[in-house]
């Protein structure tokens, strides 16, 4: 089949590749194909380049990676931003290994692109019970009937809802690294992810959103159209780094500076692993 690629889809992964498998089968499953994907591994694992090989054969969509040279402990944001580099659509969408899209998340990105905006989604946080259940039976759409007589939280989420997202708070509510898009062009104007945050806790997320907000471009919330669903598992964050990050942030905060210094200017990207 002949299709071009509209959008890139950069998956942030470490370790669980039963996971990535699930959303990586979610995606062989989307209303449009018109997409490539890019699996942004913090982390130096042989498993991983062997299963790669793997999916090339399974899946419609190519799957190219970048991963480090040797595993340097939290470096998330600098692999991102060799994703951004190795990207070769206008437009890109965030998401984590552990997120499942619903069946038009592709569809409603593509629709809703558009220059000076970020668009961001939402997430269902599964539970522990049907998280297990999705890792058995390997099944990864869900009716919201299955998802409100669950152990799921933030249910709402998962309302499908294509032509308007349905407002349960006047809030605004900022991106979540597991579902955002932009187009390329915007992440190059602010020098893309800051390679600074060096530590598993919040902060490098916001960090980049304020920075585009700082250059003009908009919010807009995609929410009940793109739809992601986050599978269960501990949280890990150590509060003394979630500290430092917020220190780090405010910091940055004050001094105003859109382009951030460490970022994509300061990769040294290498030939990647092509899908």
């Amino acid at each position: 089949m002949n299709r071009k690629e509209l959008i890139t889809i950069i998956i942030s992964y470490y370790k669980e590749i039963e996971n990535l498998k699930l959303v990586l089968d979610a995606l062989n499953n989307q209303s449009d194909h018109r997409f490539e994907v890019i699996i942004s591994e913090d982390d130096q694992n042989t498993e991983t380049i062997t299963q790669l090989t793997l999916f090339r054969e399974k899946y419609f969509f190519k799957i190219h990676h970048v991963n480090q040279d040797i595993d340097d402990g939290f470096r998330k944001n600098i692999m991102l931003n060799k994703s951004i580099l190795t990207s070769t659509t206008e437009n890109i969408v965030f998401i984590d290994g552990d997120c499942i899209p619903h069946k038009h998340f592709v569809k409603n990105y593509i629709k809703n692109f558009k220059d000076n905006v970020i668009l961001f989604g939402r997430r269902v946080n599964l539970g522990d019970t049907l998280t297990s259940k999705i890792k058995s039976s390997k099944k990864t759409s869900f009716s919201l009937a299955s998802l409100l007589f669950s152990d799921s939280w933030k249910v709402k989420e998962g309302i499908y809802s294509p032509n308007f997202s349905i407002m349960f708070s006047k809030k605004q509510k900022g991106l979540l690294g597991c579902n955002w898009g932009i187009k390329k062009k915007h992440l190059l104007e602010v020098n893309g992810f800051d390679n600074d945050y060096v530590l598993p806790a919040a902060g490098e997320d916001t960090d980049i959103e304020w920075r585009l907000k700082q250059i003009g471009i908009k919010m807009e919330s995609i929410k009940n159209k793109a739809i992601v669903y986050h599978l269960f598992h501990d949280n890990s964050r150590k509060p003394e780094n979630e500290a430092k990050n917020a220190k780090m942030l405010q910091g940055k905060i004050d001094a105003k500076l859109a382009f951030c210094k460490n970022g994509l200017n300061q990769i040294d990207i290498k030939e990647p692993v092509l899908g």
